[in-house]
């Protein structure tokens, strides 16, 4: 039987993404006391950075109604997402959570890359602040166009709607069932393929495979300026790993940690 719990819902894709409402409202559904806190607009690679717009000391927050989500509290923040479950775990937004959900987010989160992700980087922050935390997302969009962002794709709306994005909450809500009994600081990473719930295989823990999606490429230009472009990493994952499995149709999850010393290093100091 699943424990009634304080859970915070937040994105790196902003205050405003289906994703978002969508994972908010299957929480909601299930009897979970939610509150959702995101940017108030896209904060794609933003990792665990705590950036925020100050106004004379403090970060701006909007109040929201989001469609289909009547009777659950939302917040715009100027914020990105780790800063945004800094706030939350200090009450900024009522009774601090005891569960942080971070996404859905639109494009895969795998691979060592995660280290970039704003998805991954505000459950991380969670973690920092002894709370457990799911980071979800759902392989909707090529790796090229996922870390580029919404400049490559004319992302309309009833494209998103169309997302099965059901079938990455229904992941989340079978987590949610074992979450509050894995140890405190406990940070799961979780990637969805986009397909109907009985297309996609078994879940299947993963490790993180070396590389991520893609590949950031420099090209130098004139006027003292380099361009960045996003190209797919054409290197083979290796079996059992989150890319690899992914790949297999299987929906991953990979256990994850916040950043901590190295143990064993010894320093010629």
């Amino acid at each position: 039987m699943e424990t009634t719990q304080r859970v915070l819902v937040t994105n790196d894709d902003g205050i405003f993404a289906i994703g978002l409402r969508r994972l908010a409202r299957a929480m909601a559904d299930c009897g979970h006391d939610v509150v959702v806190a995101a940017p108030a607009t896209e904060m794609s690679g933003s990792s665990a950075g705590l950036g925020a717009v100050l106004h004379e000391g403090r970060v701006a927050v909007e109040r929201c109604e989001l469609e289909g989500l009547a009777g659950i509290p939302a917040h715009g923040v100027a914020a990105t997402p780790a800063c945004v479950v800094v706030l939350a775990a200090a009450g900024a937004f009522g009774p601090p959570p005891d569960i942080v959900l971070s996404g859905v987010n639109l494009g895969t989160n795998a691979g060592h890359a995660i280290l970039h992700s704003g998805t991954v980087g505000a459950a991380v922050t969670a973690a920092d602040n002894g709370l457990r935390a799911i980071a979800v997302s759902l392989d909707a969009l090529s790796a090229v166009e996922a870390t580029a962002g919404r400049d490559t794709q004319e992302t309309d709306a009833a494209w998103e709607e169309s997302r099965h994005w059901e079938t990455a909450t229904g992941f989340v809500r079978r987590l949610m069932t074992v979450l509050p009994a894995l140890p405190a600081r406990t940070v799961l990473n979780l990637n969805v393929p986009d397909k109907p719930a009985e297309e996609v295989r078994e879940l299947t823990r993963a490790s993180l495979a070396p590389f991520g999606t893609t590949q950031m490429v420099a090209t130098d230009e004139e006027g003292g300026f380099v361009r960045l472009t996003a190209e797919e990493n054409g290197a083979q994952p290796a079996p059992g790993t989150d890319l690899a499995l992914l790949g297999a149709g299987h929906a991953t999850v990979t256990p994850v940690r916040p950043v901590g010393e190295m143990a064993g290093i010894e320093l010629p100091l």
